[in-house]
């Protein structure tokens, strides 16, 4: 079986000039990478998928 190709994705809320973050598409099994878009070479932090997706909602939800 061979590995799906993977980019990575910059938030829809970042402008042309604007840094934000971007999530690696399709994210490995149970990780959530996100990296600065103004870094793309910087590090790049694994979150679980079990703590991205509760946050993701909180946001959306305007809990945060």
């Amino acid at each position: 079986m061979t590995e799906p190709i993977r980019v990575w994705r910059k938030s829809s809320y970042s402008g042309a000039d604007n840094g934000c973050v971007e999530l690696l598409i399709p994210p490995p099994p149970h990780k959530a990478p996100i990296r600065d878009s103004k870094h793309p070479l910087g590090p790049v932090i694994d979150f679980s998928d079990r703590s991205w997706v509760p946050f993701v909602q909180a946001v959306l939800h305007g809990e945060l």
